[in-house]
């Protein structure tokens, strides 16, 4: 990772790699969709959250896939291209820059969504066996006890084990599927989800959670 007490001139290419992640994980898509399909703000529906969970309380399946889509893909993408064009080092700094964007977006007064689809699409770009593992975990939890928050909250609490595990088991000198930075990276991710879903925390505690697909007046 770059010294932080480097001059501008050597640190300012990670810095500009944090601020491009955080501009283009900071397009609310549920919220633009929800307007574009004239089903007004989806702000005011539900939870009020800009993710896909909510977008499906609207109704509209397809929306909210799309929202699921989208959310994820902005992770994933700033990801994919800093590893592509330059190193891990910006690919983390750009995947936490998308993934701050999405939870605090400058458009929205910093008021954004909750981070899960745009965390695994970011598991995924930065190790697609964590990445896979991570959803899989999603899927099970989420059609089992139909709780979303619930998935949100075991998955993100597991990623940084599965890529322990993955680091464990690379082959001497081969780290490609999970390495410390990496761990540390999924493990700070997981930290504000939960700090993100304190109060499905609380509601979950209580059993007045509402489960996935149900609307809410």
């Amino acid at each position: 990772m770059p010294d932080p007490l480097g001059d501008f001139s050597y640190t300012w290419p990670y810095l500009a790699a944090v601020i491009v992640g955080y501009f283009i994980g900071s397009i609310p898509f549920g919220l633009v969709l929800t307007k574009l399909a004239g089903l007004g703000d989806v702000r005011k529906i539900g939870s009020g959250n800009i993710g896909a969970t909510n977008v499906l309380r609207t109704g509209n399946k397809g929306l909210a896939l799309a929202t699921l889509l989208l959310d994820g893909g902005k992770g994933a993408l700033v990801v994919l291209l800093a590893y592509t064009y330059l190193t891990q080092d910006y690919a983390v700094l750009a995947g936490g820059g998308a993934f701050l964007g999405h939870l605090f977006p400058v458009w929205l007064k910093f008021k954004g969504g909750k981070g899960v689809a745009t965390f695994i699409g970011i598991m995924f770009a930065i190790s697609w066996p964590a990445g896979l593992a991570v959803g899989i975990t999603w899927l099970l939890v989420a059609f089992t006890l139909r709780y979303s928050s619930l998935s949100a909250l075991i998955s993100a609490a597991l990623a940084p084990a599965y890529l322990y595990g993955l680091m464990v088991l690379s082959p001497i000198g081969n780290s490609y599927f999970g390495d410390v930075q990496r761990i540390e990276f999924a493990g700070v991710m997981a930290v504000l989800i939960f700090v993100r879903h304190y109060q499905n925390i609380g509601r979950l505690l209580k059993g007045t959670e509402p489960r996935i697909g149900k609307k809410k007046e």
